[in-house]
């Protein structure tokens, strides 16, 4: 967008969207429309948000880029920055930089199986995936396995449950977990056992085949979730190389300056800024600490 990485463009807030109690959905649009026609960016890939005189913090895309004309955020309310931000009201401006990052390999995957595996936030970026696969028809089959702790924290609820119901006519199998019972949830098991069980992410592979030299896995979600679905993804013999994993926690320049999201030791280093957030397993067993 600029040939000083730390310029960002003005960004008016368009509309502002509860999501769950902690999460909001910001739907963006570029003030400057030569900006906004410039402005490409791919599922994976992420911005730095700049609150003039305030500060700034690296969030995912969370939207599309085969939808034109805004972009989407998904900002959870967990410290200074964003409980600022979740202030905020239409109309307002913040200055938006970047597309950083490297993306998904969408290209790569066409005309193959994509199983999205997302736990809570981690359902942000792969939003941008699912709908970039839907829109495009592009790929063979695409499951969608949410884990989530409960109805209520359900993110882009009225999407997901749409495409649990109606999902199967775009090629899209949706399937839920959840930890803790609601009436909501209830609800849903008694419409779709096959697809909405108590439990963990995990649980919702049973009775699901794979073709794995057509399929690929792109994971998101908490630390601890990773051990478990790749376990599940290599036991099903799913080369390691065909497991992607979206990796954003340490990040906070965007651009490889400030260190903060250094992993590995000499033999293999990696700035997740600038060498991720997208990585394979591969990537993974030879970096140290990445995940």
């Amino acid at each position: 967008m600029s040939e000083n990485p730390y310029v960002s463009h003005e960004a008016r807030i368009l509309e502002v969207k509860d999501l769950t109690p902690r999460e909001k959905l910001f739907t963006l649009r570029f003030v400057d429309p030569e900006v906004g026609e410039n402005f490409n960016f791919k599922p994976g890939q992420f911005v730095i948000v700049d609150v003039r005189g305030f500060g700034e913090f690296p969030i995912s895309l969370c939207s599309s880029p085969t939808r034109k004309g805004y972009i989407q955020l998904c900002i959870r309310k967990a410290g200074r920055m964003t409980k600022f931000v979740h202030k905020m009201r239409e109309g307002e401006i913040v200055g938006i930089r970047g597309p950083y990052g490297n993306d998904f390999p969408m290209e790569e995957m066409e005309d193959s199986n994509l199983v999205l595996v997302a736990g809570g936030l981690g359902m942000a970026p792969l939003r941008s995936v699912l709908w970039y696969a839907i829109d495009s028809g592009r790929y063979e089959q695409i499951w969608l396995f949410y884990g989530t702790k409960a109805y209520e924290d359900l993110l882009f609820r009225d999407e997901v449950v749409h495409l649990l119901k109606h999902g199967d006519a775009v090629n899209c199998k949706v399937k839920l977990a959840y930890e803790v019972e609601s009436p909501s949830c209830v609800y849903l098991e008694k419409g779709f056992s096959d697809r909405v069980c108590r439990g963990v992410v995990t649980d919702l592979f049973r009775g699901e085949e794979f073709d794995v030299e057509n399929t690929y896995a792109l994971i998101c979600g908490p630390p601890i979730m990773y051990k478990f679905v790749v376990r599940e993804l290599l036991n099903r013999k799913l080369s390691p190389g065909r497991i992607y994993m979206t990796l954003e926690r340490r990040m906070r320049c965007g651009i490889g300056k400030c260190g903060h999201c250094v992993v590995g030791t000499s033999t293999s280093l990696k700035y997740v800024c600038k060498d991720g957030p997208v990585f394979t397993y591969w990537d993974a067993l030879s970096t140290r600490g990445l995940i």
